[in-house]
């Protein structure tokens, strides 16, 4: 009605309340990860933990200077910069801008002397720095810029220290555009993941848990083309491709009741035509496909390609399906085994980490360190920055990225990678069973070729 003030609806949190009581609940019964492996040695990981700590006021500084300076995909000139000159400065390795084939991409190794890549392990510590257009930080990628570049550091100068008997590779890879872009896949066309035995690092959220859910996505563009007409004169002659899209969105709509709860679709038409009198003879979907497993979203990817050509068939329009703009991202398969001495870490930094399973997966989003994930054994655990009813993409979760809570975690961070990576580096039967588990998992996957 006239002079009515417009205004967003208000949102019942009963569900999110009723989450976060079973959380609580599951929480307190809980038993905290643990391993039956010994790592690397206490007077190594000590080394490791005092390197971080001496480190920290450079971590910090990335944090902030990361965080009131955001670069959004494939754009993080300055910030890939910033982490290349850290690392450098504290190291003296030398760092690759422009790596595997992405400007801002970043590559630097150190190993001990006489490493054979026969006889000895490789392991990788990555860092994602882009930002959320318009928001920022809000998914926390400055504190994971962080915590990729001290343990990188903290590795270096173990190794440069020569006082380990350890032997084995570190790389450290920048990995940009994360946010909707999948830069990991495109890095992986250029080799980025080969001669690697392990990948670690870790994500800002609002509880310490070592494995959650992190489900694999698609896009998806459709174009629909029809026959322009005037609307009221002679309808007749066209035929109307902003009525196959509605009819596709709400196709969607009526297959989620089908779908199963770990499946995902959302949509939004981009173009649906320019004058209500003009009969739409072009209009354009975006889709994103998401599920908890790799069969299950090539399962779900035909479902909704179908759908598509119904609509086009009901309309009697064609249709153009363009799927993976950008790179497909796989569903994140957690490394459990090695996820243990991650935990064990942040426990000795007195955080509560949580095993898998406690958090709902219902709470599910998407990563493009899956694809790195189903390629060599892999961790991805979330470490505590913002409340756990801050949610990842907003302005709150920014905040808390920015300030105290995500230096603290920067720090902790670092040192849980750095330990993680070492034991693994130290310890064969760690090793053995980090890769028995990614084998019992199904073994390496090609995202590159899996949907083709």
């Amino acid at each position: 009605m006239p002079g009515m003030n417009a205004s967003r609806p208000s949102v019942s949190t009963a569900f999110l309340d009723r989450l976060e009581a079973q959380t609580q609940a599951t929480m307190a019964a809980a038993e905290p990860p643990s391993t039956p492996f010994a790592g690397a040695p206490k007077a190594d990981r000590s080394h490791l933990t005092a390197t971080v700590e001496e480190a920290a006021g450079e971590l910090h500084r990335i944090v902030r200077t990361l965080h009131a300076d955001p670069e959004v995909a494939f754009e993080e000139t300055r910030s890939a910069a910033l982490l290349a000159e850290v690392i450098t400065n504290l190291t003296g390795a030398a760092v690759q801008t422009g790596a595997h084939g992405v400007p801002t991409a970043l590559r630097a190794e150190v190993a001990t002397a006489g490493f054979d890549p026969q006889r000895h392990r490789t392991v990788a510590v990555l860092s994602e720095y882009d930002a959320l257009p318009e928001i920022g930080h809000a998914c926390g990628h400055n504190v994971i810029a962080a915590t990729g570049v001290g343990a990188f550091v903290a590795l270096a100068r173990l190794i440069s220290s020569g006082s380990s008997q350890v032997e084995g590779k570190v790389v450290f890879l920048g990995t940009p555009a994360e946010e909707g872009h999948s830069g990991k896949e495109v890095m992986a066309a250029e080799g980025a993941w080969e001669g690697l035995d392990a990948a670690v690092m870790t994500h800002p959220y609002g509880y310490d848990v070592v494995d959650v859910l992190f489900i694999g996505r698609r896009l998806l563009r459709v174009t629909f083309t029809g026959q322009p007409a005037h609307a009221s004169a002679q309808p007749f002659q066209g035929r109307n491709a902003l009525d196959a899209a509605s009819l596709a969105y709400q196709a969607i709509g009526l297959l989620r009741q089908q779908m199963p709860p770990s499946d995902r679709v959302h949509a939004v038409i981009t173009d649906g035509g320019t004058r209500p009198s003009i009969i739409t003879d072009s209009s354009t979907m975006q889709l994103y496909v998401r599920s908890a497993y790799p069969e299950t979203l090539l399962d779900l990817s035909a479902r909704v390609e179908r759908i598509m050509h119904g609509a086009a068939m009901m309309t009697d329009t064609s249709v153009e399906v363009e799927w993976d703009h950008y790179p497909p991202s796989l569903p994140v398969r957690g490394n459990l085994t090695l996820g243990a001495h991650w935990a064990r870490s942040l426990a000795e930094r007195g955080r509560e980490v949580l095993p898998a399973g406690v958090v709902p997966d219902v709470l599910a989003a998407s990563t493009d360190f899956g694809n790195v994930s189903v390629r060599v054994p892999g961790i991805h655990p979330m470490i505590a920055v913002g409340t756990p009813d801050q949610a990842l993409h907003t302005r709150e979760f920014a905040d808390a990225a920015g300030g105290p809570r995500g230096e603290a975690a920067a720090v902790d961070g670092a040192i849980g990678l750095a330990h993680s990576a070492w034991d693994f580096l130290a310890d064969d039967e760690l090793a053995t069973a980090v890769a028995q588990e990614f084998a019992d998992a199904g073994g390496p996957l090609d995202p590159a070729t899996y949907f083709a």
